[in-house]
Formats: C-alpha cells, sequence, structure tokens
C-alpha cells in the first residue's frame, strides 16, 4: 500500500500504511495532535478516528475553523440526547442539527419537557461533560438499530433514510444515535455551552403530523464568546416584533381562526396606513399610475408567465368555479399588470409606462415556517412594473434605484448593499434557456450599476427564473441578511404575453418589462421596523404621537381634552388619558408603550395655554407654549423624526 496527502499549504506526505486524522496531525506537529477535533478528507468532515488509506487532500479541523464550531454544537445535542435518554428513558428523539445559530434536538414524551426542566438537562450534560468520557464513531448493522430504535417511530422514520445496510453512528456509554458527520472524540473537549429555551415543532414540518418539543441550545470554545452571544440573543429577545407586536397591541396571529393570517389591531393598522399613504404619494410624484387589481386570477395566466411551473408548491390549490374555469390565488402581482397594460394599444410616446399596487398575494406557506409577520399566507406586496423601450432601461433602472434610496432615507435605514443577481446557467429547470437575453440582459444591469459608480457584489443562482435582478439586501435587528427591494430586467414575460408598442415607425415592437419593489410587503417591512426602532417609532410613524395626561382629572380633564382635539384637527394622532388612575402610572405608562411626546397638564399650563413636555426616553420635562410644542412636532414630522 502506498498513497499520498495533499495538506492545505500544499505539501505532500506519503504513508505505506492506513493512518488515522489524530495521528496524521500528531505527525505534523504535537499542538496540531492535541488541537485536531476532526479532518476534512476530499471536502468531506470526518473524526479523529477515521482512517485514510488513498491518496487524498486533507485539512485538520480545530477550533480555530468555523467547522470546528459546528462539531462542538454536534456533540452538544448529541450529549444532551444521552442525557435525556437517562432522566427519561421512555423519551423519543426526532431531527438534531447543529448550524452557526447553535443546536437544537426534536424530543418526545407523554408530559413534555418544559423550559422548568432545563437545568436539570443541562446539569446532566455538564457530568457527562466533566467524565471526559470517548465518543466513539461506530459502524452498525441496520437490523441492530432498528431492535435499539424499535420504541422511538421517529428514529425508525429517519433510519429509511439512511443508505446501506451498515450504518454510521456514535456511541456514548450505552446511547448510541446516527446522523452526524463528526464528533468530538471525548466529552471532555466541550468547553462553554448553554440550553436555551423549549418551543413546539411539528414532526417533519406538517402540521398534520404529532407536535415535538423542540429543545434548542448554543456551544462554544470560550466563556467569552458565550457570553457575548448571550447578550446578543437578549438583545434580540428584546427587539422580536412578535413580542412588541403583542406588548403595543399592534397585531395578532390566531391558529385557530388561520395560521399566518395577521390581524391588525388599530395602532397596528395605523402604522401600516402610514407607510401606505407615503409609499403611493411618493411612487405617484414619481409617475407611477397606482391601480387596484383581482386577488384571484384564472390559472391559465399563470401558466403562461411560468410561475405554475416554477412556484406550483408554494400557490394555493385552484378553486373549480364548476363551469370549466378555474381560479387561482395569484402569488404574484406582474400578469395583473400586464393585464392592465395590454387593455390598450400602446406608442412609444407613453412609455415609459409606470404602474403600481399595494397589491395582495397568498403563498402556500407550510405551518412550521410561518412566523408572525414576516412569514404569513397572506401579504401586500409595494409592487410595481415599468414597461420601456430598450433604449430607456438604464435611465428607468437609474430612477427606479433612486426612489429605493430616497425611501430609505426617510426611514432612516442605513445598514445595506447590492447585489447583481444572475442565473446559474446550469440549472435548466429553474431558467428558462436563451442564453443571448440572460447575457444581454445581465450585462444591462452590470453596466448600469457601473455607470452609477455603486459597489455591489455578485450572486450566481439568485436571479428571478424570467432575469436576473439587483436585490438590495438589508441587516435586519436580529442579524438576518433580508431582501428588503429588488429590481428585475425581464424579456420574457413581454415575449409569452406578447406585449407590444408602435414605434415612430408604425411597426409593432417588443417592450422591456421592469419588475421593482420598493420596500417589499408591509408585513416583512413592518416586522422590520418594529425590530429596528424596538418598538419606539419615529413620531411620523408611531400610532400614537401625542398622549395627554391631566394632573386632576376634575379640575384638568377639559383641558386635556382641548388639546388633544385640537391636535387631531390639526392632522396629529393624539390620545388623552381619562383613566382614575395615579399620575405616575400614567405617565410610566406612556413611556411603556413608547409614546413619542407625553404632555401633562395642570392649573400652571392651562392657565398660560400651554404644556409640559416630556419626550420618550427621557426624564426632563420642558414648558412651552401650545404654539411652540405645535412648530416642534410639525418639524419632527415633516422632517421623518431625523435629527435636524
Amino acid at each position: 500500500m502506498s498513497f499520498s496527502i495533499i495538506l492545505p499549504d500544499g505539501s505532500k506526505r506519503d504513508f505505506s500504511q492506513a493512518i488515522t486524522i489524530s495521528n496524521l496531525a500528531h505527525s505534523i506537529s504535537t499542538s496540531l495532535g492535541k488541537a485536531a477535533l476532526a479532518g476534512k478528507v476530499d471536502g468531506q468532515i470526518r473524526s479523529v478516528d477515521y482512517e485514510i488509506n488513498q491518496d487524498a487532500k486533507v485539512a485538520i479541523i480545530t477550533d480555530k475553523d468555523d467547522e470546528g464550531l459546528n462539531i462542538l454544537r454536534a456533540s452538544v445535542a448529541f450529549v444532551f440526547e444521552a442525557a435525556a435518554k437517562k432522566i427519561y428513558p421512555e423519551i423519543c428523539l426526532g431531527v438534531h442539527a447543529a448550524n452557526e445559530d447553535g443546536f437544537f434536538v426534536d424530543t418526545d414524551k407523554e408530559n413534555q419537557i418544559k423550559i422548568s426542566e432545563l437545568p436539570e438537562l443541562e446539569k446532566a450534560v455538564k457530568q457527562m461533560v466533566k467524565s471526559g468520557a470517548k465518543i466513539e464513531p461506530v459502524t452498525m448493522p441496520r437490523a441492530e438499530l432498528e431492535e435499539i430504535f424499535k420504541a422511538d417511530p421517529y428514529k425508525l422514520e429517519l433510519l429509511k433514510a439512511e443508505e446501506g445496510e451498515t450504518i454510521s453512528a456514535y456511541k456514548l456509554g450505552n446511547f448510541v444515535d446516527f446522523g452526524f458527520a463528526a464528533l468530538l472524540p471525548n466529552t471532555g473537549k466541550i468547553k462553554q455551552f448553554k440550553l436555551l429555551s423549549v418551543a413546539g415543532a411539528y414532526w417533519q414540518g406538517q402540521s398534520s403530523n404529532p407536535m415535538l418539543q423542540r429543545i434548542s441550545g448554543t456551544a462554544f470554545f470560550k466563556k467569552s464568546d458565550l457570553d457575548a452571544d448571550l447578550k446578543r440573543r437578549e438583545e434580540i429577545k428584546a427587539r422580536d416584533h412578535r413580542t412588541i407586536g403583542r406588548d403595543l397591541d399592534l397585531f395578532f396571529v390566531d391558529p385557530k381562526v388561520g395560521a399566518g393570517l395577521p390581524y391588525w389591531l388599530p395602532k397596528g393598522a395605523t402604522i401600516r396606513r402610514v407607510v401606505e399613504r407615503y409609499i403611493i404619494d411618493k411612487e405617484v410624484a414619481d409617475g407611477y399610475q397606482h391601480v387596484y387589481t383581482p386577488v384571484l386570477m384564472n390559472v391559465d395566466a399563470y401558466k403562461t408567465s411560468g410561475h405554475w411551473a416554477h412556484y406550483r408548491d408554494d400557490m394555493f390549490p385552484p378553486m373549480d368555479m364548476g363551469d370549466g374555469e378555474m381560479l387561482e390565488l395569484r402569488p404574484m402581482n406582474c400578469p395583473s399588470h400586464i393585464q392592465i397594460y395590454k387593455h390598450h394599444i400602446r406608442s412609444y410616446r407613453e412609455l415609459p409606462i409606470r404602474i403600481a399596487e399595494l397589491g395582495m398575494m397568498h403563498r402556500y406557506e407550510k405551518s412550521g415556517a410561518l412566523s408572525g409577520l414576516q412569514r404569513v399566507r397572506e401579504m401586500t406586496l409595494n409592487d410595481g412594473h415599468t414597461f420601456v423601450t430598450l433604449d430607456q432601461v438604464q435611465e428607468e433602472f437609474s430612477k427606479i434605484l433612486k426612489l429605493i434610496m430616497d425611501v430609505y432615507n426617510d426611514f432612516d435605514i442605513t445598514d445595506y448593499y447590492f447585489r447583481l443577481s444572475y442565473r446559474d446557467p446550469k440549472n435548466t429547470e429553474k431558467y428558462f434557456a436563451n442564453d443571448e437575453m440572460w447575457e444581454r440582459s445581465q450585462s444591462m444591469l452590470k453596466k448600469a450599476m457601473d455607470d452609477m459608480g455603486l459597489d455591489y457584489v455578485e450572486a450566481e443562482g439568485e436571479a428571478a427564473f424570467y432575469g436576473p435582478k439587483l436585490d438590495i439586501q438589508t441587516k435586519t435587528a436580529l442579524g438576518a441578511d433580508e431582501t428588503m427591494s429588488t429590481i428585475q430586467l425581464d424579456f420574457m414575460l413581454p415575449e409569452r404575453f406578447d406585449l407590444s408598442y408602435i414605434g415612430q415607425d408604425g411597426e409593432e415592437h417588443r417592450p422591456v418589462m421592469m419588475h421593482r419593489g420598493i420596500v417589499g410587503t408591509m408585513e416583512r417591512f413592518i416586522a422590520y421596523l418594529i425590530e429596528i426602532y424596538k418598538g419606539a417609532f419615529p413620531t411620523w410613524l408611531a400610532p400614537t404621537q401625542v398622549q395627554i395626561i391631566p394632573v386632576n382629572l376634575d379640575a384638568h380633564a377639559e383641558y386635556a381634552k382641548k388639546v388633544r382635539d385640537e391636535l387631531n384637527k390639526r392632522g396629529f394622532r393624539a390620545e388623552a388619558d381619562l383613566r382614575n388612575e395615579k399620575l405616575g402610572y400614567k405617565i410610566r405608562e406612556s413611556q411603556t408603550q413608547k409614546v413619542p411626546y407625553t404632555l401633562v397638564l395642570g392649573d400652571k399650563e392651562m392657565k398660560s395655554n400651554s404644556v409640559n413636555v416630556r419626550r420618550y426616553g427621557t426624564e426632563e420635562e420642558v414648558s412651552k407654549t401650545f404654539d411652540e410644542f405645535i412648530k416642534e412636532i410639525k418639524q419632527d414630522v415633516k422632517s421623518y423624526s431625523r435629527n435636524k
């Protein structure tokens, strides 16, 4: 036997007999041997006990590598399973996973694990860690694993997905599990970890399946990293739009009446209405014609557009109207706007034609994927489509991008970057075959960005099925990378729907269609705003802009009503707190509800026609005349609450 191992630095080592990853690491250096957690053999993660006996490219994985962190987390998940099985012998185990956010294990038993039980489980894991017991990779016959898991229907189902009659698994004492790429060689290498939460999770993500308990946690090699992560999670928790939405009474979702279907309460509806009016006014001023189109459409339109072929799994089943007509809840607005364009014969003199709509759409989302306002089944998209001549593409692209950046400025959105999303030429199923069109359209978008002098990244395989696009990617308050806005170039749909305009030569020509979304869906955008602002909306967006509190109900209530009515008459959103509660309680609640301005009115204010002003987040109280306050709040709203 003779083979060679090529290391990451390009050096080559020759061997005449099989060698484990651990021994290979020790042969390179003693320190690397001690630090080795696993290895990457020809791109595959393997345990330190894995034997190499043929030519291969090998990298040693340590705690300095991202893969090392995932291996640590997978190992904690495995040890947690062993501890849980020891405490609850009857427990069944479902899916386990480790990723950049930590790890989770799905469990099931008659009395499900409660969050109050996590400290006991964590203590049991720590005892196993302290023991330094060996985590042993083993290869076991399928029949033996079936016998071990005969009382666990979830493991038996997962076992069916494993290939071959012998299965790779890991042992810790008497405990066995499979489905791990690589684990640490012993529990002693586990350093810092924390069990975090308990949540429900449907088996295989299907709402028709049993609800399991998902135990989540995280792990790090250094305590400082764990402490920083726990602090980050507390910040995320404080910004969670679902929690803030509940506390501020903005919206709710009730699975009993429809999962993924948000109900907008008065305050949440006010925020949404302000955003909608703002964006409509912006678009109308920019030359868009706003329309209303039905949420139902003949399914044939989506077959023509290609949505039926590409997104059928994300669409609700068609409704049979009984006379051969099949209607579909629309998943996209573009075929509707195409019908608006086609309703009249168009001339080159009319182009660009800009059509926009706050269009309601429906997506067939699985129950397990739904989350607050971010993942819903009914959504309203700030949608728009521009029909242009070929030589108008670049100018229109620049105009749309300027509109997007103006909107971002008004909402104080600064953390974003540009991504040019191209097709993957190898993926012939997702992208329709027309190399000339793709090359032409992609180069047009790239030239437009270059001419504007804007930095961007390029991403193959992120294009829409009908054309390339510019995606504006934002960082949410929770750290996720999310597409906020998009501009898409489309030569395909005008062809499929036979769109045309009469050119200067009197002949028919094919327009180019540009799809664009400025702020995405109302649901996801407002979820984003809730988290970015942490519920403390700038004055122009706040559902209640002014809370008015009389010092004494008998003496000052009428003046409070007068101030409220005058503010409302001038277009501000003001409320008077006339409940029979203590003054301090009312002031604290106004702060808790994050109202931008709290006005406390007593004898002094009533006699001088003034107000005592307290801004949200401050202890300072400032006395102003009513006219001075009107001037201040008017400027605050007009400037979109930006710093002067």
